[in-house]
């Protein structure tokens, strides 16, 4: 999704150069991708898979590389997807120049950048973990009467709040720290009559896309997330964010409740 919107929003950056792209995803036909690959390309925006996809099945050639743009890298690195990127450094010249965007710098992180880069810059434009301070906050402490009912009646709480907050509740994006809770969570608003729908990164590509566009025009009101499946996406006007377990790192909480 992400890729996608780089993808999107390129269109506009390029309007008036004359800079050629192609969007390298998976869930995607070769075949449409070959056929952009084929007439030659200035930019590729791709995730890390299916780019070496492409190189393996000797379609690209990275040696002409002058600017590579790591995007998310410590989502990347929680995805497992860092041995791939450490490959496609190797297979693009020590010359180019490489930007490098992460939320946090976790050790792993900082080891490929003290590999990779040479002697770079480093900006950051904000404190670690610092929610926007125009963000209203709260917390609901819950005890289920049973540990059986503990999931029942915990989305009976979730509903509640939503009832609560009535108009104001516009949309809502929910977070869900495992994908079985997301649909669970998702299946069970549905059956109450809320308009919901689940994404995570289990669902195929064509579904998170539907989703995703059923969300931004307003036919979902409410979105059941992963971490993964939410991060980084742009959507205007989400009123309301949900958290209905507690992330496990202060980052992923200030990065859902930024959402809104």
């Amino acid at each position: 999704e992400l890729a996608a919107q780089v993808a999107e929003n390129f269109e506009t950056y390029a309007k008036n150069v004359k800079l050629t792209k192609a969007l390298l995803i998976g869930g995607v036909s070769f075949k449409e991708q070959d056929m952009l690959i084929d007439k030659g390309v200035d930019v590729l925006i791709a995730t890390p898979g299916r780019l070496l996809d492409h190189f393996e099945r000797g379609k690209l050639l990275l040696t002409g590389v002058q600017i590579m743009v790591v995007d998310e890298a410590d989502r990347m690195l929680d995805m497992g997807f860092i041995p791939d990127i450490e490959r496609i450094f190797s297979l693009t010249p020590f010359t180019r120049q490489t930007l490098f965007f992460s939320a946090t710098m976790a050790p792993e992180i900082e080891r490929i950048t003290n590999t990779f880069l040479s002697a770079p810059a480093r900006v950051e434009v904000a404190r670690q973990a610092s929610a926007s301070e125009t963000i209203e906050q709260a917390v609901v402490k819950f005890k289920a009467s049973r540990r059986e009912r503990e999931g029942s009646e915990k989305r009976a709480v979730l509903r509640g709040l939503i009832d609560s907050e009535g108009d104001k509740c516009t949309n809502a994006i929910i977070f869900c720290n495992r994908k079985t809770d997301v649909d669970i969570c998702a299946t069970s608003l549905k059956k109450y009559g809320y308009d919901a729908a689940p994404i995570h990164g289990d669902l195929d590509q064509s579904q998170r896309t539907r989703t995703l566009d059923g969300f931004r025009e307003g036919n979902i009101r409410f979105l059941v997330a992963s971490d993964v499946a939410a991060r980084g996406l742009d959507v205007p006007s989400v009123s309301h964010v949900f958290n209905y377990d507690v992330p496990g790192h202060a980052e992923d909480y200030v990065h859902r409740i930024g959402r809104t």
